[in-house]
C-alpha cells in the first residue's frame, strides 16, 4: 500500500510534471549537485547557514530559529520581487532543499499562500540523491550498448560526436565529465563537476535514450580524471561489443595536435601536466620530452609520447579490462579529420543499427 503523502507534497517520479525546479539549499549545496533544470533560489546562503547554525549549536535553538527566520523570509521575499513577479498563476514550481524541511517548507508555505500550485520534494535532495544511485544500478544492463576502442588519438570521442550527428544514440562520458580521459586530459579553464553532480548528468542523459535502439560509448577507465564511473555502467560497458579503431600512427599525431591545440599553445600547462608522468617514466625521458616542449617540436613529443606511454598502457587496459577486445570489429583509418570521421560513422552505423 503506497504512503499517502502531506498535502503539498510530491515524489521523485513527479519531478517532472512541474514547470520549474527551485533548489532552496545554500549556493554551495547547488554547485555540487542539483536536480535537473533546477534554479537556486537560497533561502540561507552560505555564510548565512554558518551562522544560523553556530547559534544552534552555542546559544540555542531558539536564537537560530529567530536569526533563521528573518533571514528566510528577507531571501524568500527578494526572489520573488527579483524572479518571480511576472509568473501567471497555473505556474507551478517544485521546491526542495536538503531533506525536505523547513528551509523548503517555509518557500513553498508563501508560494502557495500567493496562489501558485507550489509543492515540496519529499525527502529533498537526499532523497533524490538515492535515486540517483538506485537507478544508475538498474538502468546500465539494459543498454545495448557499442563500444568504441582504439590506442590513444584514434578520434574516438570525435567519432561519437560523428555518429550522433548522423543519427545514431551516443553516451559522451569525457563530455559529461568534462575531461578527456587521459594523464594530459584536463580541459582549460573547464573544471570537472563533482562526482554527485556528474552522476546526476550520467543519469539524464541515461533516461533520455531509446532503450530499444544500440548505444555507441567509448571503452573507458573506471576513472575519467577524478571522477569514478558507475560500475553497474563501467561493467555493462565492458561486456559490450566492441568497435576498434585502427589508425595510423602519423593520422594520431596529426589528430591530437588539432584536439589538443590549446596544449601546444600553451607549452607552460603542457609542462605541468607532464609532471604527473614522473615514476610512470625515467628522469631521461621526462628530460627529453621538456626538451622538445622548449624547441617546439611538439610532432615529436606526441609521437614518443603515444609509442612509450600511451600505447602500452592503452594495450594492457584493454586487453585485461575489455571482453569484446581481441573480437572487435575492426575499422582502418588512415586519416582522421571531419571528413573521414564522418565517412567511418556512416559505415559504423551501417553495419551495426
Amino acid at each position: 500500500m503506497s504512503e499517502k503523502l502531506p498535502k503539498g507534497v510530491v515524489t521523485v517520479a513527479q519531478v517532472a510534471e512541474f514547470d520549474a525546479v527551485i533548489d532552496a539549499r545554500a549556493p554551495a549545496e547547488f554547485a555540487e549537485d542539483r536536480l535537473p533544470r533546477a534554479v537556486s533560489m537560497p533561502v540561507l546562503d552560505d555564510d548565512e547557514r554558518a551562522r544560523v547554525g553556530t547559534l544552534y549549536k552555542q546559544v540555542s535553538v531558539f536564537e537560530a530559529k529567530k536569526l533563521g527566520a528573518a533571514l528566510v523570509s528577507k531571501n524568500i521575499a527578494r526572489h520573488i520581487e527579483q524572479h518571480l513577479l511576472d509568473k501567471p498563476k497555473s505556474w507551478r514550481p517544485l521546491v526542495y532543499c536538503w531533506r525536505g524541511g523547513q528551509r523548503s517548507g517555509a518557500f513553498t508555505h508563501i508560494l502557495r499562500e500567493i496562489g501558485w500550485d507550489a509543492q515540496r520534494l519529499q525527502g529533498g535532495y537526499k532523497r533524490w540523491r538515492q535515486h540517483v544511485i538506485e537507478q544508475l544500478a538498474q538502468l546500465p544492463p539494459r543498454i545495448s550498448f557499442r563500444v568504441v576502442s582504439g590506442a590513444t588519438g584514434s578520434g574516438k570521442s570525435r567519432l561519437l560526436e560523428a555518429i550522433a550527428a548522423r543519427g545514431g544514440q551516443i553516451l559522451h562520458l569525457e563530455q559529461l565529465a568534462a575531461h578527456k580521459g587521459s594523464v594530459l586530459g584536463n580541459l582549460p579553464g573547464q573544471p570537472q563537476p563533482a562526482q554527485k553532480g556528474f552522476e546526476s548528468m550520467l543519469l539524464a542523459a541515461i533516461e533520455a535514450l531509446d532503450l530499444s535502439r544500440p548505444v555507441y560509448v567509448e571503452a573507458e577507465s573506471r576513472k575519467i580524471g577524478r571522477l569514478q564511473v558507475p560500475d553497474a555502467l563501467l561493467e555493462a560497458i565492458r561486456q559490450a561489443p566492441g568497435l576498434r579503431i585502427d589508425a595510423a600512427l602519423d593520422a594520431r599525431v596529426e589528430f591530437l595536435l588539432r584536439d589538443y591545440d590549446y596544449a601546444v599553445a600553451d607549452p607552460a600547462w603542457l609542462l605541468e601536466r607532464l609532471e604527473h608522468l614522473k615514476g610512470l617514466q625515467s628522469n631521461e625521458i621526462l628530460d627529453h620530452w621538456r626538451a622538445l616542449i622548449a624547441a617546439g617540436d611538439f610532432p615529436a613529443l606526441v609521437a614518443e609520447l603515444l609509442a612509450k606511454h600511451y600505447d602500452p598502457l592503452y594495450q594492457r587496459s584493454q586487453a585485461r579490462n575489455y571482453d569484446s577486445f581481441d573480437a572487435s570489429t575492426r575499422y582502418v583509418a588512415d586519416r582522421l579529420d571531419a571528413a573521414a570521421l564522418d565517412r567511418l560513422a556512416v559505415e559504423i552505423l551501417a553495419a551495426t543499427a
